[in-house]
């Protein structure tokens, strides 16, 4: 694994453009040094910690709302990275002691990469017993590159799980090649097998069940969408490229999906920026976590409706590599699948028929 390079001062009130979009298949480590390059790992780490409180004190909200649809309009799978980072970090500095969350805190500020990891295998589950872990984790991002793993793991008494922090080596667990996704390539999603890791008492974060925990699992889920957003940005401007370009902008049905876009991206922007100011206000709770629920049913769609617009509109041209909308529809309609959006839709309707929307 490359040398890790060290955060630098944050640069404030950034447009997040330049950010590389690397080759599909190639893990986004360009990306990641920029961020770090630009003070992004710092800026995340709350302002006692030497940061700026992006994503974990509510006057940075706005902040990394920008960075995140920055990071997803320059490249989805460096946003499905940096997202999942940026969750791990904040689930250690609320769950964790004081002493691990000063210490997750310097090893994010110095360029470590962390990984969040809950999805299990069926027939391996992680398991914690005896001061070490076994079985598969499912679909983790940057397997294989991640310093550090915020894991679940199943205890032995079947009380809830816990979540683990563990350090890994360059390659550590990954199990062959990450999995064939049509997209998102480049967060190479994977298996990893973490079978004699150990996991000491000073690598457990707070305490069974706390990964599930409401509202905060609930209201997090903003920040996904943030990356969403963005990636519905690179969609408005690929078709409007693709447009200018091949002089059909006078085209009256070309102008009239064009503007279905724009709402439909408009939309999903409402929706995320109401979602980010509710769920990082002070004294967020089940309305706001609701009301997310609610935003992720919306991204979706919105994101759905905006690419079946964007194909028809550019045609058979915009299936054949390199043109960007091809890459760009697969990594998008890749990471709109979010997982469990009828149970979310249940739940928030549920909540909210018997109270007004906030």
């Amino acid at each position: 694994m490359q040398q890790r390079l060290p955060s630098e001062p944050i640069a404030h009130a950034q447009p997040w453009s330049g950010l590389p979009l690397e080759p599909e298949d190639t893990f986004p480590a360009r990306g990641l040094d920029e961020l770090r390059r630009r003070g992004a790992f710092r800026a995340i780490l709350p302002t006692a910690m030497g940061g700026a409180g992006w994503g974990t004190e509510a006057a940075g909200a706005r902040a990394v709302f920008d960075l995140l649809r920055g990071i997803g309009r320059a490249n989805l799978a460096l946003g499905r990275v940096f997202e999942g980072h940026l969750n791990a970090v904040r689930l250690v500095l609320l769950y964790g002691t004081p002493r691990q969350a000063a210490r997750a805190a310097a090893e994010a500020a110095d360029g470590l990469l962390f990984a969040i990891w809950d999805a299990e295998a069926p027939d391996a589950p992680v398991r914690l017993a005896g001061g070490r872990l076994t079985g598969v984790k499912r679909f983790a991002s940057a397997a294989g590159f991640a310093d550090r793993a915020l894991v679940t793991a199943r205890l032995p008494d079947g009380d809830g799980s816990q979540l683990v922090l563990v350090p890994l080596a360059p390659g550590q667990g990954a199990l062959g090649a990450p999995l064939s996704l049509l997209g998102m390539r480049g967060a190479r999603t994977g298996e990893v097998r973490l079978d004699g890791v150990a996991a000491p008492p000073e690598a457990l974060i707070g305490g069974p069940g706390d990964y599930m925990r409401q509202p905060e699992i609930s209201l997090g889920a903003w920040r996904t969408l943030a990356v969403l957003l963005g990636g519905i940005d690179a969609l408005v401007n690929a078709l409007r490229d693709d447009l200018l370009a091949r002089r059909r902008d006078a085209d009256p049905h070309q102008r009239a999906r064009f503007a279905q876009v724009l709402v439909a991206r408009e939309t999903a922007r409402l929706w995320v920026e109401r979602g980010c100011a509710l769920a990082e206000g002070e004294g967020a709770g089940e309305d706001a976590a609701n009301y997310v629920k609610l935003a992720r049913l919306a991204v979706e769609g919105a994101g759905l409706d905006a690419l079946r617009l964007a194909q028809r509109s550019v045609g058979l041209a915009g299936f054949v590599a390199p043109h960007p909308l091809e890459r760009l529809a697969r990594d998008l309609g890749t990471y709109l699948r979010q997982p469990a959006l009828d149970i979310v839709a249940e739940e928030a309707t549920t909540h909210f028929l018997r109270r007004e929307l906030p």
